[in-house]
Order: C-alpha cells, then sequence, then structure tokens
C-alpha cells in the first residue's frame, strides 16, 4: 500500500512542486493552506508523515505540530524560511523529526521523506533485539520503549537515537555520528539537532531530566547510553 504524506504550504506552487515530485515517488499526498486544516486533515486521513510549512494562516505551523503530536507520533518535517537556531529548535523541541529551510530543492525533501519513513517503519531486520538498561527497555521488532514498565511514546527521530545508544551502551558517539545514524546524513550545520532529541528524549525516559541516569553527556564530545554495572 502506498505511503501517504499530507503537506501543509500556504504557497501553492510549492504545494504542486512537491506533490508532483512525491507522486513521481508513488506516495499518496494531501495537501492543505492552513495548520488547522492540517491537524483536522492529520486526524481524520492518518497520513504516515506530515511535512508543515511554519508560517501559515489561521494556524501557523508551530501550533500545529504542538496539536499533532497531542494524538500522534506521525513523522514531522518542517519547512521554514527562517534560518535562526532558535527557530529551528523551537520546532524540534515541539516534537519534529526533521526540518529544511527555504529555499529548498524539492530532491532534498524526497529524500528526507524517504529516510523519515524508514525509521519509522516497522518492518526490520532479523537480527532486531530487545535492549535493556535498569528499568529502560527498547523493543526494536515492536518499535516500543517502555520505563519500569509504563509505555513511552517517541517519534521516529528520538525512536532511532535511543536505539542507536542503547544497543551499544558504554560507546561515546559524537554528535556526527548520531546525526547519520538518525537522519542517514550529518551536516555540521544540523548538530545541535542531537542535542534538542537528546534534550526531549531524557524529559520522556529520565526521572530527573536534569540528573540523567541513561543518557549521558560526555563533555567536547557527544552522548552515550550509560552502561548498567555502573
Amino acid at each position: 500500500m502506498s505511503k501517504k504524506i499530507l503537506i501543509a504550504d500556504d504557497e501553492q506552487h510549492i504545494l504542486d512542486t512537491l506533490s508532483a515530485y512525491l507522486k513521481a515517488e508513488g506516495y499518496d499526498i494531501l495537501t492543505v493552506h492552513n495548520g488547522r486544516d492540517a491537524v483536522f486533515t492529520c486526524r481524520h486521513e492518518n497520513p504516515d508523515i506530515v511535512i508543515l510549512d511554519v508560517m501559515m494562516p489561521e494556524m501557523n505551523g508551530w501550533e500545529a505540530a504542538r496539536m499533532i503530536r497531542r494524538e500522534s507520533s506521525v513523522p514531522l518535517l518542517f519547512l521554514t524560511a527562517r534560518v535562526d537556531d532558535i527557530d529551528q529548535i523551537t520546532g524540534l523541541e515541539i516534537g519534529a523529526d526533521d526540518y529544511i529551510t527555504k529555499p529548498f530543492s524539492p530532491r532534498v525533501v524526497v529524500a528526507r521523506v524517504r529516510a523519515l519513513l524508514r525509521r519509522s517503519d516497522s518492518s526490520l531486520s532479523p537480527e532486531t533485539q530487545v535492549w535493556r538498561v535498569g528499568e529502560l527497555e527498547v523493543n526494536a521488532p515492536m518499535r516500543t520503549v517502555t520505563v519500569d514498565g509504563k509505555r513511552i511514546d517517541l517519534t521516529p527521530s528520538e525512536f532511532s537515537l535511543l536505539q542507536t545508544l542503547i544497543a551499544r551502551p558504554g560507546r561515546v558517539f559524537t554528535r556526527m555520528e548520531l546525526l547519520d545514524y538518525v537522519q542517514g546524513e550529518a551536516y555540521a550545520a544540523y548538530e545541535r539537532t542531537i542535542d534538542v532529541h537528546v534534550k526531549n528524549l531524557r524529559i520522556k525516559i529520565e526521572v530527573d531530566p536534569k540528573t540523567p541516569e541513561y543518557i549521558e553527556t560526555v563533555y567536547g564530545v557527544g552522548y552515550r547510553m550509560r552502561p548498567e554495572n555502573e
């Protein structure tokens, strides 16, 4: 069955261009012109990925993402004309999985969509496992995360990041390495993306995010999953 992609943007030429490129890849496309319609369509059509422009009438992309995240862990990709770090970090903290700044190449959007869908696909290889550290459990075949038996909802990027860390407890990963694992590409400009995903993960899995028991910061290098025997 074809994957369903929802695109929300108030510029018709962007909707037309992205729709053409994504349809050529075999995806089913839904388009809306504002954040309010994006929330409504996401709720009733259950798309496999949502592409949101930040600046839209009636409801902007950030507010639409907040409402979608309350109901769904669907992959979210932001399109933004804003290049300031604070704007990009705001989107990631809301729960976006990725962002692309305007102007962009439609082929880049297609590549990012493919990467997001791969990360959210539950049909993983037979080598996948279940990992446990303390009360934290990551079940890769089921794509579930629990802490002390309680189910934790993660975005695809958060799940991929956590799986990468817990599969190799004690190993220190640089931010660039984690970007490569999580996004399938690593650019220095996106290094802070990992910091935001780690911050969001800690809020969800740690008892005290300011004093993490699981994901440790290795200052000047990156992050690691603390081994159970430490």
